[in-house]
């Protein structure tokens, strides 16, 4: 739920150039997979974001990148929208999704299943996430949850 130091001082660079832009700087991750690094940023604005505005985001970010040169390894940087199915990790996630159907993963069954799907009612103060399934509340440690996604019937 909370961002690395690698993530932290990317979004504080990221958010600016975002900001300019009247984007949504939604997320920000920095992952390995497959032996290669991947700064992965996520961006979103009212009707969506577009594969231009992407465009001009990264080559903006890149040059502040370039400059700074935070992270001393070789990595990809990837720029793109959340999606439909957008990862709920930070707590303004939880607050922009309320109300919302979500996808909940489990690293433990809970009522024989590790995933649950309900409506997103929030994050409370101690970081449980509370969900309405089938007419009942439940409130999920966060730390429990593998991922969160909001949930979309194709």
């Amino acid at each position: 739920m909370t961002f690395s130091k690698t993530e932290k001082l990317i979004f504080d660079m990221a958010a600016p150039i975002a900001e300019k832009l009247q984007f949504l700087l939604y997320d920000i991750e920095f992952v390995k997979e497959g032996g290669r690094r991947f700064l992965r940023v996520f961006l979103d604005k009212d009707g969506g974001i577009t594969i231009d505005e992407c465009e001009t985001f990264s080559r903006l970010l890149s040059e502040q990148l370039d400059k700074s040169d935070p992270i001393p390894e070789n990595y990809y940087l990837e720029v793109s929208s959340p999606g439909i199915e957008r990862k709920i990790r930070r707590r303004e996630h939880f607050e922009m999704n309320k109300g919302k159907p979500v996808d909940i993963g489990l690293y433990e069954a809970i009522g024989g299943s590790k995933k649950l799907t309900g409506i997103l009612r929030g994050l409370d103060s101690e970081d449980n996430v509370i969900v309405d399934i089938g007419g009942e509340r439940l409130s999920v440690p966060h730390k429990k949850t593998t991922v969160i996604n909001v949930h979309f019937d194709f």
